[in-house]
């Protein structure tokens, strides 16, 4: 990225990778799916812990760990699994597709000494579905992005999500 005046290296961070997240958003919206699965590494861990309702003294307990029963814990192949089926027509719950908003901000970024950058996001997504069928899910990411030759890859991410119980009939969406 070009050097900025009066511009510190973490905001010249943000500056490159909050454009990353829109795109990101924006594939999603747009269910270009495949060009999606290219914003990550062959060796992604795509995770999103279970929330529990734990007392203020048991805080540490809240998010199940890997390995603990997960909503998801997929890496690259089974995300491109996920991805082919929805375009085969064969997955009847996205049949017609859910029209979606991905809403992406609060960045928090953090050059790493490996070159590795850790960043973390808030998101909304809103998904409608057939006529009555509609949901808003929000939480936070935490990714941790690697820099290729095609750019900046995802290598992680930990979806936490605000809510501890999903009413969603599924969870056929992205986040």
């Amino acid at each position: 990225m070009a050097e900025l005046m009066g511009v510190t290296a973490q905001q010249a961070l943000w500056l490159e990778l909050m454009p990353f997240y829109i795109r990101e958003a924006w594939l999603l919206d747009e269910r270009m799916f495949r060009d999606w699965l290219d914003l990550f590494t062959d060796d992604v861990l795509y995770f999103m812990p279970r929330r529990k309702n734990v007392t203020r003294r048991e805080a540490a307990r809240e998010l199940t760990e890997l390995g603990d029963l997960a909503i998801l814990e997929e890496d690259k192949r089974y995300l491109s699994m996920r991805v082919a089926r929805l375009d085969t027509g064969m997955a009847w719950a996205e049949d017609p597709p859910s029209r979606t908003r991905h809403m992406v901000g609060n960045l928090e970024v953090e050059a790493l000494e490996s070159g590795a950058v850790r960043a973390r996001t808030a998101f909304l997504v809103y998904r409608s579905h057939l006529e009555t069928d509609h949901q808003i899910l929000s939480g936070y990411r935490e990714d941790l992005l690697r820099r290729t030759d095609m750019g900046w890859k995802i290598s992680k991410r930990t979806i936490v999500l605000d809510a501890n119980v999903l009413l969603d009939k599924n969870l056929s969406v992205f986040l």
